[in-house]
């Protein structure tokens, strides 16, 4: 018998590209730009498990065809064996199968063709996202539930605006969600995504977990959260499924004697309140006038707003005082005959954008030059001045220079043309993509005065002006607000924003704090120009009085 080599592909070389630029990525979850080689990653890892399953079949009909043709051979030859075996021939084969055959089939059973799918998994394993990644994006949905008010079901669904694919959340996504959140002690969405994880089991999702897990955790975030009465009714619940669950027998006896206590403590509030009862109408009134009275609402609130398109409306007056024209920079030579597009945006602060200012092209040979140099965007640590990570800026960035391609010089020097002010003291380009919910809550880009030492390494002062140029459209999320004036600048591909943070004074314009929203879906780019105070003393004089 004649036995077919096993071949399997050798994967060691597989990818090797593709696992060069991985290698030196981490935090994978803050750049949806890095994100992208990981499905490449995947994709080629199927190829490879495809491989396998052909290899596992091939081996198994070899085992099927010497099967079926023994099976015959022993039939026949059971039903006379002397007469069978009086044939010289048939005598001799029977030696050499079980001497030869028999022995060659034992090693193609025990062959392993597992090798090249295991050795290309662990390869690339070691350039896998870690628990970190997985963590971090899981926080980013709770981080857009929140932000843009979504329930849980119809993130579940995927039923988000402007998505291309759609995607569904089974059962165990919702339930790790909820894991990942009660692991941080937030109860408030432990509770939510345990919730959806038992409603798409009720509503008769298969799944490996069962109800009386979900319901363990469902009922202590709930009791955590205050409310012992639904917290004692979904224990309730998990003891019909299982009665000896001996953590809900405990906490059912626990619950039960809280609420007990909870009940004498709010019957014997209500007496108090009963005996100081208009004492205590009266100052409630007093409460209710003073908070309609206060009108500031927390940052927080006011930047979650912005983001979801609520912020504060111009009025009539003020939207008439702003306009778009063709722009030129004061008969710029560059400009003279084919002059920009330019829209004011908002009065105070002035912030203008310019239309169709990057090419396609460009922008392509901008993100090109930038994805290999990505790294984690970094802050300033106020104390410390040291740059470290922070979990409100979630993107990654690289910087661009001149020396990079020409196409950067020319960027710079468009910058120069249009805004009249010195790029040799502006810092280099930062290219940034934003990551998986990707953010950077409320900031300033200047130096304050709590801060002397602020770009003193530079020696070029401070940041006069940003300039912001959008590399993507954003199918939703990803708008850059302004929370102290109300002011939201949504992302246009080829287009740029600029603002200046310091007045002609050279103080801080404080209302130029601004925050990146959370992009709920897209993928954002934009790079920016910082541009300093140093070489601009002509180019942009003095003011006389401070908020000129």
């Amino acid at each position: 018998m004649h036995w077919t080599r096993m071949k399997l592909p050798c994967w060691c070389f597989m990818l090797l590209s593709c696992l060069e630029s991985l290698s030196a990525y981490n935090d994978f979850y803050t750049s949806i730009g890095h994100m992208t080689d990981l499905l490449y990653t995947e994709k080629d890892l199927v190829t490879s498990l495809k491989d396998y399953i052909k290899a596992e079949e091939t081996k198994l009909e070899q085992v099927k065809q010497w099967a079926d043709r023994l099976d015959s051979l022993t039939a026949t030859a059971t039903q006379d064996p002397e007469g069978f075996l009086g044939h010289p021939v048939n005598a001799f084969k029977l030696m050499k199968r079980l001497n030869t055959e028999w022995g060659n089939l034992e090693s193609l059973v025990l062959s392993d063709t597992t090798d090249g799918f295991i050795s290309n998994l662990t390869i690339q394993r070691q350039h896998f996202p870690t628990d970190e990644d997985q963590t971090g994006a899981a926080k980013a949905l709770l981080r857009l539930q929140d932000t843009y008010k979504l329930d849980a079901n119809t993130i579940s669904t995927g039923d988000l605006p402007g998505v291309k694919h759609k995607s569904h959340m089974t059962v165990e996504d919702c339930y790790e969600l909820g894991k990942i959140a009660y692991s941080d002690v937030d109860y408030y969405h432990t509770e939510l995504w345990m919730a959806q994880a038992l409603r798409q089991l009720e509503e008769g999702e298969e799944s490996t977990l069962d109800k009386v897990t979900v319901l363990d955790y469902l009922s202590y975030a709930i009791y955590q959260q205050g409310e012992m009465e639904r917290a004692l009714a979904y224990t309730k619940t998990l003891l019909e499924l299982d009665p000896e669950h001996q953590r809900a027998k405990g906490n059912l006896k626990y619950f039960e004697f809280q609420l007990e206590k909870q009940k004498k403590s709010e019957a014997e509030n209500e007496t108090e309140k009963q005996e100081r009862g208009k004492r205590e109408t009266t100052e409630k009134i007093k409460k209710k006038k003073s908070k309609k009275a206060f009108s500031l609402i927390p940052e927080r609130k006011k930047y979650e707003m912005l983001c979801r398109g609520e912020g504060i409306k111009m009025t009539p007056r003020r939207q008439s005082r702003l306009f778009c024209r063709y722009y030129d920079n004061r008969h710029n030579p560059q400009y003279l005959l084919a002059p920009v597009k330019q829209q004011d945006e908002w009065d105070s602060p002035y912030i203008v954008r310019y239309l169709d200012i990057l090419s396609d092209k460009e922008i392509e040979k901008v993100k090109q030059l930038a994805k290999p140099r990505l790294r984690r965007a970094t802050i300033s640590n106020p104390v410390t001045g040291v740059l470290e990570t922070a979990s409100y800026r979630i993107s990654k960035s690289a910087w661009l220079t001149t020396y990079e391609d020409p196409l950067i010089e020319r960027i710079n020097q468009r910058i120069e043309d249009l805004t009249g002010l010195e790029m040799d003291t502006a810092e280099e380009l930062q290219v940034a993509n934003y990551g998986v919910g990707g953010q950077y809550e409320p900031h300033f880009d200047f130096g304050r005065k709590d801060e002397p030492d602020a770009f003193k390494e530079l020696g070029t002062g401070n940041r006069i002006a940003t300039w912001l140029f959008y590399m993507s459209d954003v199918a939703a999320g990803g708008a850059t607000v302004f929370p102290d004036v109300g002011a939201a600048v949504w992302p246009q591909k080829g287009t740029a924003v600029f603002w200046y943070n310091l007045f002609a004074s050279g103080e801080g314009d404080y209302s130029t704090r601004h925050a990146a929203c959370p992009v709920l879906v897209g993928n954002k780019w934009v790079s920016n120009k910082w541009i300093h105070e140093r070489g601009q003393e002509w180019r942009r004089p003095c003011g006389l009085n401070e908020t000129e």
